[in-house]
Parts: C-alpha cells; sequence; structure tokens
C-alpha cells in the first residue's frame, strides 16, 4: 500500500530586513537640463522616473538680477531607495554648483506603502540587488 501523505514544499517570505525604504526624490531643474539630471540620477538606481514642465513665479526684474532669467523649468520625480537618497542628493548638490547653467533645488518625501511586491521590488530594484549576492 503507497503512502498519501502529502509533503510541505516551503516557501521563503521576505524578511522584514529584505525591505529597503523608499522615497520620492523632488527635483527642480532649468527644462533644459532635464534629460542631463534623470540621466544622472538612473546613475543612483532609479528605476522610475517621470517629469511634468514647470514655470517660475518670480518677477523677471529679480530673475535678471539674480541670474536665472530662465523661468522654464521641470519638476522630475523619482523614486529611490532611502539608502542611495542620500548619496543622490549630495550628488545633486555637488552639480548645482558646479554645472554651467545646472542650478536647481531637490528634496525628498519619504513613502510609507506600496501597492504590491512586483511594483515594490520594481521601484527599489530589489532583482538587481539579489543578484548582486
Amino acid at each position: 500500500m503507497r503512502s498519501t501523505k502529502k509533503t510541505k514544499t516551503k516557501t521563503t517570505k521576505p524578511v522584514a530586513s529584505d525591505f529597503r525604504k523608499l522615497k520620492l526624490l523632488v527635483t527642480v531643474v532649468n527644462r533644459n537640463k532635464t534629460e542631463f539630471y534623470m540621466d544622472f540620477l538612473s546613475g543612483f538606481e532609479v528605476n522610475f522616473q517621470t517629469s511634468v514642465l514647470a514655470q517660475g513665479t518670480a518677477k523677471s526684474e529679480t530673475l535678471y538680477m539674480l541670474g536665472l532669467e530662465d523661468s522654464d523649468k521641470s519638476v522630475i520625480f523619482s523614486i529611490v531607495r532611502e539608502d542611495r537618497a542620500v548619496e543622490a542628493m549630495h550628488a545633486l548638490e555637488d552639480k548645482f554648483h558646479t554645472l554651467k547653467n545646472g542650478k536647481g533645488i531637490a528634496f525628498t518625501i519619504p513613502l510609507s506603502s506600496v501597492i504590491g511586491v512586483a511594483i515594490y521590488q520594481f521601484l527599489s530594484n530589489s532583482n538587481a540587488t539579489n543578484r548582486r549576492g
């Protein structure tokens, strides 16, 4: 007589330490520098970015006195892992000071939740991290 005992396969559940917090990095730059900054930020394992067109609000006289005549701006929204956010912010600060007409502002907002494991893995670049060991 054959045993019909079912064997349970062990599934590995993600451990809390496998999850990395995410932040929304908001960067405001001159419109003509949008592609440069989006390419630059992709080097920090940013898998999702989008940009929207914006317009500066200061009066033209004020902009001229500050050397900021170009009021056409872009706002770049990037999802970055918390452990890469500080590094990205420091690198942006460096570019804002050294790149000709590369001025801008940047700040982060913590994300409290993301719906869906696959979306989280994509946004946090988890698959690439796991492959590296």
